[in-house]
């Protein structure tokens, strides 16, 4: 008795199994969806230096101040002192030059003014068919992977180090287990690597950002260092990578928003791709999901992403985005005080969309 109902148990199930199992292929075939989050944005930024000088004696103030870009979207800008300045190209960035020499006691307010118009950039194929092979990059772009395969210093430290054997090792062993030479897809899958075996975590304490190698040790670093960390592991399997500075918008429960200076990076995968074959990645992400940590960083730089400094591979691109204002005093009763400001005013939402990730790997903004 107990053999027939088994029997009777094991057919049933049989008979519905091809239907539980197209159920399950229709629900695997619905796509991703994310909440709506704004993808088009428009505010007024200020940002710059407040130097106050009082006593006597001459003084000299330096100050290069970065003019600041958006992938996509528009901006203009005005200086906040309009004497003394020169606009200038310096390691194919643009910038605002100050050189003012002066004997009396005053205020300068330097720095700029920008309207900005921001809209999200998003590499819409994640399968990566129009990615070069790693190859292929370093044969039909030579000046590129020369730029951007290096190690980079800041005159202390190898902040950028492609070369270290721990960097080394574990780049080569995911280029290994991604079992691809598509430079996109092996960019990725270094990515993957990132975000779980290391964790975002700001070092107050420490004085300047961590050299990549130092990183990997911790399993920790801020936005630098994540970043250092990442592009290390793509110039060691080949990829061109670099490092962009800027600032990150963000709200808070009041609804203010303010900007905080960020860094983030860039990897080269073809110029059928991207920007012009660079793909932004967003290595400060804080999520425990390997997937949503994809979907939405990578490939992806946000409204909220303003650019100011794009590294072009040698060490003075380091040292300059690392620089700030400086000045030189004539006599002892001279002082000079900083004060850096960064103010974001008058911010829109202009435009709120969900990112769909298909089944086939097919991203958008809907």
């Amino acid at each position: 008795m107990k053999d027939k109902k088994l029997i009777l148990i094991i057919t049933i199930v049989l008979l519905f199994v091809p239907i539980f199992s197209g159920c399950l292929d229709s629900f695997l075939d619905f796509p991703t969806t994310y909440e709506s989050h704004p993808t088009k944005i428009s505010y007024t930024i200020r940002y710059g230096y407040t130097v106050t000088c009082t006593g006597t004696g001459k003084y000299e103030i330096t100050y290069d101040c970065d003019i600041p870009e958006v992938l996509r979207g528009a901006q203009s800008y005005h200086p906040l002192y309009n004497q003394s300045f020169e606009a200038i190209t310096l390691l194919n960035n643009s910038f605002l030059r100050w050189n003012i020499s002066g004997d009396d006691e005053t205020t300068y307010e330097l720095g700029i003014t920008a309207s900005v118009v921001a809209e999200s950039f998003l590499e819409s194929d994640l399968s990566g068919s129009d990615a070069l092979a790693v190859q292929e990059i370093k044969s039909f772009y030579p000046t590129i992977s020369k730029k951007y395969l290096q190690t980079q210093s800041n005159g202390s430290a190898l902040l950028i180090d492609p070369t270290n054997s721990n960097i080394k090792l574990i780049a080569q062993n995911v280029f290994d287990m991604a079992e691809t030479n598509n430079s996109f897809l092996l960019a990725k899958e270094l990515f993957i690597w990132l975000k779980e075996n290391t964790r975002y975590q700001i070092h107050n304490h420490q004085g300047s950002v961590q050299p990549a190698a130092v990183t990997l040790q911790k399993k920790t670093g801020d936005c630098d260092d994540l970043s250092f960390l990442y592009i290390s592991l793509c110039r060691a399997v080949g990829i061109p990578a670099r490092f962009i500075r800027g600032y990150l918008l963000s709200e808070d429960n009041a609804g203010d928003v303010s900007a905080t200076p960020h860094a983030w990076s860039e990897v080269f995968v073809g110029g059928l791709m991207g920007n012009n074959g660079w793909i932004p990645v967003e290595c400060a992400c804080d999520c425990d999901d390997t997937n949503v940590n994809v979907n939405q960083n990578f490939g992806v730089e946000n409204a909220f992403h303003l650019r100011l400094f794009v590294d072009d591979g040698s060490n003075e691109s380091m040292n300059t985005s690392l620089s700030g204002i400086s000045y030189v005093t004539y006599g002892q009763k001279r002082t000079i005080e900083l004060q850096s400001f960064t103010e974001v005013e008058d911010y829109e939402e202009i435009e709120s969309k969900k990112l769909v990730v298909t089944k086939d790997n097919q991203r958008s903004y809907q």
